[in-house]
């Protein structure tokens, strides 16, 4: 949590103003925020207590630029006395990890819908020079589509790196999250995209069987399995290559059309943003109370009027 926890209706650095808490993690907590220069309600993470580590993967997270319909990267920082935050787009139909949680085992189309927006996602990615390495259904974000076809968006970059950065690497720790991470990935190797893809390969398995990394077994009869099996391979040199690669396979299996369950709101309508006068915020009229105003006004005047009457 934040070295001191904001409140709502704050505004930070002069330009957004805290609506309310939406989620929290590992950087600290994520609000819903009204960027008074936009106009625009955007997703804000205020960053928690600034440890070197913490401020390590600020630092990364704040230089990925990458603009793609399946990524949703920060687009700008401030900074106001203790409080660090990051904007970027605001996404509202929760993660996949919730998806899953409700609905179990999703339908082979609207799996195979999924895995080909992350892999979309995953090639800007890697075309902009950066692995993810923490590729998994709480990081797999989608915009609130309804009834509609499921809309993926890759998001939290905060352990993000540059291809091939040895001094992005830590060994004999691992960055990622296990279960996700590939063999050599886990073993301290330098970033590289197969990394990703093969976190690809797990996620897919969890989409088609419901099951979490530490409860896989081996693949089953299923339309995505040709595209599992090449993902899912121990050795990085065998592994498919790239996130294109993967895809170009992904779009020649028989895979039928997405049936899959709908994607609601899950963050309903922003707070009301009550108008402010010079002398502070004005609440809404209290109908109720001016009407019982009245009608005791109506009831004294009346009262005068027969008194009146009866002295003439």
């Amino acid at each position: 949590m934040p070295a001191t926890a904001p409140r709502s209706a704050t505004v930070v650095a002069g330009r957004y103003r805290l609506l309310d808490q939406v989620g929290s993690g590992g950087m600290g907590s994520v609000w819903r925020a009204h960027d008074v220069r936009t106009g625009q309600d955007v997703a804000l993470k205020v960053l928690g207590r600034h440890g070197s580590a913490l401020l390590a993967r600020f630092v990364r997270e704040q230089a990925v630029r990458v603009r793609h319909p399946h990524v949703v990267a920060p687009h700008g920082w401030a900074a106001e006395d203790d409080l660090v935050v990051l904007a970027m787009e605001l996404v509202t139909g929760g993660s996949v990890a919730d998806l899953l949680r409700e609905h179990g085992p999703l339908d082979p189309g609207t799996a195979a819908l999924l895995v080909e927006q992350l892999l979309m996602g995953l090639g800007a990615v890697h075309g902009a020079g950066l692995v993810h390495r923490d590729v998994k259904p709480a990081n797999l974000l989608l915009e609130a589509t309804g009834d509609g076809p499921p809309h993926l968006r890759l998001g939290d970059f905060g352990v993000a790196a540059p291809v091939a950065d040895r001094r992005f690497t830590t060994v004999p720790g691992a960055i990622g999250t296990d279960g996700y991470m590939a063999p050599e990935q886990a073993r301290g190797a330098p970033p590289e995209p197969t990394q990703d893809l093969y976190a690809v390969g797990r996620v897919a398995l969890e989409l088609v069987t419901g099951l979490p990394p530490a409860g896989q077994g081996d693949i089953p009869s299923h339309p995505l399995r040709p595209l599992l099996e090449r993902l899912l391979v121990s050795d990085p040199e065998q592994r498919i290559a790239t996130a294109d690669a993967a895809l170009r396979l992904l779009r020649r299996l028989p895979v039928p059309p997405p049936d899959g369950p709908p994607v609601p709101d899950r963050l309903g309508p922003p707070p009301r943003r009550r108008r402010t006068t010079p002398t502070g915020p004005r609440d809404p009229v209290d109908w109720p109370g001016w009407l019982a105003v009245a009608a005791l006004v109506a009831v004294v005047a009346g009262c005068l009027w027969v008194l009146l009457g009866w002295s003439s």
